[in-house]
């Protein structure tokens, strides 16, 4: 079977990284969104901020848990790499018009270097997982 190919050791050891981390991150912004949006360097919110906030955190939830099932099926793997860094460049561009205003600007360049490091983590691996 083509996705059962051997798969590159780097790139599935950045893979599952990479899925554990948005895992993580996704269950803490969905069950404690408060703090998590603290911890990232947002300020309070009102209930419609911290839906929202809950969105992206069950999107999270389920490419992380995407990204590790796929761990030992090759082109799966690669796919959700894909889908994953697509929305980690999304996020940083989002957070990247953010800097616009005073009270989301710390967050913002945070979203900018982390959104954008892990995209480009993302595409490092899936192309090393297309080989």
């Amino acid at each position: 079977m083509f996705g059962r190919e051997k798969i590159d050791p780097q790139a599935r050891q950045v893979a599952l990284g990479i899925g554990a981390s948005r895992l993580a991150m996704g269950i803490g912004i969905f069950f404690a969104t408060q703090p998590a949006l603290r911890a990232l360097r947002f300020g309070p919110t009102d209930a419609s901020g911290e839906a929202v906030a809950k969105l992206g955190g069950g999107r999270d939830i389920a490419i992380g848990a995407l990204t590790l099932a796929a761990r030992d099926d090759r082109e799966a793997l690669r796919r959700t790499l894909l889908l994953s860094g697509a929305c980690d460049l999304a996020d940083a561009v989002a957070l990247g018009v953010s800097t616009r205003r005073p009270e989301t600007r710390a967050a913002g360049i945070g979203g900018v270097l982390s959104g954008g490091a892990a995209a480009l983590a993302c595409a490092w691996a899936a192309r090393r997982l297309a080989a």
